[in-house]
């Protein structure tokens, strides 16, 4: 996937790339610190059909929402050939006793024989975090292990 990333004088920065229909989509970085998700027009890749502006909070669970899965369904590819073992995205909600605090405050591995090989925060991707890793509402934590101790991981993360 090329992206183009185009400097805009005296607006920002626009970074987009072409879908298979021909349309563009990105994202302009303005110069004072606002994000606009941009699709172009099928027959006019330089001309905006949409142009909705994010906040950072937004413009990050966006990212989750895209990455995320992404990420999830390529290790599930890659465990797909060991019986049992599965991936999970897993939240942190704003109302979850870990939000504010370090993964190892979890004990999620000792608890449930659960690895987190990675928290997705904002669009970027943090992987292998330790234990001192702060965890914050808003994370999907990434998972690996059996189908019952992602579950017990899950009311871990939800309820303590």
């Amino acid at each position: 996937m090329n992206v183009e990333v185009t400097p805009l004088p005296g607006i920002g920065v626009r970074k987009d790339f072409a879908l298979r229909s021909g349309r563009r989509i990105g994202v302009i970085s303005l110069r004072d610190g606002t994000l606009e998700l941009i699709v172009s027009k099928a027959d006019d890749p330089d001309a905006s059909i949409a142009e909705i502006p994010l906040t950072y909070d937004e413009a990050g669970a966006l990212a989750n929402l895209l990455g995320a899965p992404q990420l999830v369904a390529q290790l599930a590819e890659e465990h797909r050939d060991l019986p049992g073992i599965r991936t999970r995205q897993l939240p942190i909600n704003a109302d979850s006793p870990f939000d504010g605090r370090p993964l190892g405050d979890t004990g999620m591995r000792t608890r449930t024989g659960v690895s987190l090989v990675a928290v997705m925060r904002a669009g970027q991707v943090h992987p292998s975090p330790g234990p001192d890793f702060l965890l914050a509402a808003g994370d999907l934590v990434v998972a690996v292990g059996t189908g019952e101790g992602l579950a017990h991981a899950a009311k871990i993360l939800a309820h303590g």
